[in-house]
Parts: C-alpha cells; sequence; structure tokens
C-alpha cells in the first residue's frame, strides 16, 4: 500500500514538472509579428491573385494640372477630363504598390536609374512599381519601388523634377486622386445589370389586395 501511494507521488510530482516546463516555454516563446509578415510579403510581386484596377486621374500640387502620359514622354500639364490623363491603376501586391498605366497609350510610369519619369510598354520591372503613401494632409505621395527614397514629382510648370532631389514633405510630390469625367465609382460594376420580377399567378387575394378601397365590395 505504502509503495503505491509513493508511486502515485511521483507520477504527480512529474506531471507538475512538465506542466511547469511547458508554461516556462510559453512564455519565453514571443508571439507573431504579422506587421513584419507583411513586410516580406510586400516585397513580392503578386502573380497569382487578380489584379485588381482602379481608374482615377492625378492631380499635382504644384502644377494644379493632371498627370498625363504622352507614350515615353510624362509631365502634369493635362486638363481635367483628358483622354491622357485616364489612368488605370494596377495593384501589385495586397500592400499599397501599384504599377499606373495611361488608358490611352498604353504606357506605363517608369523611373530610370538617373531619376526620370519615362513611359514603357512593359511595366513588369520593379522601376515601373510605386508604393502609395497617404499623408497627413490628405494628399498621396508616390515613392518607386526599386529606388527606395525617390519619388514621383512635377514642377510647376508640370515637368518632372528629378527624383533624386525629392522627399516626402514636399509640394512637388503631392498628388490628389480624382475620379475621371464620366467614370463610374465602381468601374467594374456590371452596367447591363438588371433585376428580374417573378411574376406571380394572380388570386382572388391579390386581386382584393391591388384593387383601390372605392372598387371593393
Amino acid at each position: 500500500m505504502a509503495l503505491l501511494f509513493s508511486g502515485i507521488l511521483l507520477c504527480m510530482h512529474w506531471l507538475l514538472f512538465y506542466f511547469s516546463l511547458c508554461k516556462q516555454k510559453g512564455e519565453n516563446e514571443s508571439s507573431p509579428n504579422f506587421n513584419q509578415h507583411v513586410r516580406d510579403h510586400a516585397r513580392n510581386s503578386d502573380q497569382l491573385s487578380r489584379r485588381h484596377i482602379r481608374v482615377y486621374q492625378l492631380y499635382s500640387r504644384t502644377s494644379g494640372k493632371h498627370v498625363q502620359i504622352l507614350g515615353k514622354r510624362i509631365n502634369a500639364t493635362a486638363e481635367d477630363g483628358s483622354k491622357y490623363a485616364k489612368l488605370l491603376v494596377e495593384t501589385d501586391t495586397f500592400d499599397s504598390r501599384v504599377r499606373i498605366r495611361g488608358a490611352e497609350t498604353g504606357h506605363y510610369i517608369c523611373m530610370n536609374r538617373r531619376g526620370k519619369l519615362v513611359g514603357k510598354l512593359v511595366g513588369k520591372g520593379k522601376d515601373c512599381i510605386f508604393t502609395e503613401i497617404l499623408l497627413e494632409n490628405n494628399y498621396t505621395a508616390l515613392r518607386n519601388t526599386k529606388y527606395s527614397g525617390w519619388y514621383m514629382a512635377f514642377t510647376r510648370k508640370g515637368q518632372p523634377r528629378k527624383a533624386t532631389k525629392t522627399r516626402q514633405n514636399q509640394r512637388e510630390v503631392h498628388f490628389m486622386k480624382r475620379l475621371f469625367k464620366g467614370e463610374p465609382l465602381f468601374p467594374n460594376w456590371d452596367r447591363q445589370r438588371h433585376f428580374e420580377f417573378i411574376n406571380y399567378p394572380n388570386t382572388k387575394r391579390t386581386q382584393r389586395t391591388r384593387l383601390p378601397r372605392r372598387h371593393r365590395t
């Protein structure tokens, strides 16, 4: 009997020791860093998901005009509603990285190694990817992915400014998104979509309900 009792005490002792080790191990393990997970996945382009495309114009704070893509040439001198100012903004990852393509010319806004904005027909490279940054003043800044710290910017005359001289707090890098004239708020919405009403057979009860009161007996 004494041997059985000592065996039970020994088992309880080992169980308590095991649970204390598990608890200590759980306390020492750090919680998963989701911010780091997002940053790691945002560095690579998403080649599997379906591209989400937004349609809008980019209003330049300095020139007072809109960004337009004239083939290889980029400037910010377009009037509101110009066909060259209509931009198709494609998502690159689930983060805020985008590719900006002109609806009229099909060229992408890219940046070369000298910090100059150029238009390219193929925009798969990182030099054609920009990160949208929403600023405190509600303007948007577009930072190039390949050249960290370089922003899309335009002078007062609407000419591209060299990206090597840009900073996030400068007016030249501030833009405002504006809907294109005549463009719906949700461009992917099926404009031809309609609702079909089902015609149920009339009954005596429905006929009585639909008749005006003066015709009821």
